[in-house]
């Protein structure tokens, strides 16, 4: 019988095993997750805008390579655009209704997750010219007050407390969104408006906040989902898990946001 010699024998082991190593799976190294790349587009609620923006420098920071793009609006005006085929990634809502707009026309991946909350604030200009004390007091004859459309969570919400209260406001204007509303206050062109308590203390001192106990009646909960038609679905994972985890509860909570 012809036997290989022992050095031939052994060479072909080396062989086999070096070929295992490089086989899927066999490797730590080949084990090990990738770190997320590319480029993202985040669709976010107006009253987003300072965390998210924040949110987003860190997370490139702590993921080079990556890149992501914000566009704030509405959460209605949003939802538009990504129905009529707008490229995004990644959606956070000021409210749940929003979100399942795009949820019942299987437009987002997976189930939304539900990460901040957020309540009404009078906003007046600095000096509170009109003397605003209450949410009763934006019906006075002659205040000139400047609240969000009612598709807009915002609006949503005012009109819910005044559904609950039994105040009917006269808005002299509605929005498309809280950032309109609190331009108009703090350029003297209302005399009050409603937007939320995050947005009076992002504005500093450009506006005045008041609360109101009624506002209590319009919590809203923010949820946050990757888009269907999303092509990076991996960094738009692993940036919504940034804002759901520990960084974003620190950052949304020092700019005023609940815990849902």
């Amino acid at each position: 019988m012809n036997r290989k010699p022992l050095t031939a024998v052994l060479l072909a082991g080396a062989l086999a095993a070096s070929v295992a190593g490089c086989a899927p799976g066999a490797s730590p190294t080949s084990q090990q997750s990738t770190s997320p790349s590319g480029e993202i587009t985040v669709f976010a609620a107006a009253s987003l805008k300072g965390t998210f923006s924040q949110l987003a420098k860190d997370f490139e920071a702590a993921n080079p390579g990556t890149k992501v793009k914000l566009s704030f609006a509405g959460s209605s005006d949003l939802v538009t655009q990504i129905t009529q085929g707008a490229p995004a990634d990644v959606f956070a809502s000021a409210d749940t209704r929003n979100m399942s707009k795009l949820a019942d026309a299987n437009l987002v991946e997976g189930t939304a997750t539900n990460f901040a909350t957020n309540v009404l604030e009078i906003a007046v200009p600095p000096g509170n010219p009109a003397s605003i004390a209450s949410f009763a007091d934006l019906a006075k004859p002659g205040i000139k007050v400047v609240t969000c459309a009612s598709q807009v969570p915002c609006g949503a919400a005012t009109d819910a407390v005044e559904k609950a209260s039994g105040t009917t406001l006269s808005p002299v204007s509605e929005e498309s969104s809280v950032t309109d509303v609190l331009g108009k206050v703090s350029s003297g062109e209302a005399d009050a408006g409603l937007v939320y308590v995050t947005d009076v203390k992002g504005a500093g001192d450009k506006v005045k906040g008041i609360p109101f106990p009624e506002s209590d009646k319009a919590v809203n909960t923010y949820p946050i989902a990757t888009v269907g038609s999303s092509k990076n679905k991996a960094l738009a994972a692993a940036f919504i898990a940034t804002v759901t985890g520990d960084k974003g509860k620190k950052v949304l909570g020092d700019a005023g946001f609940g815990t849902p």
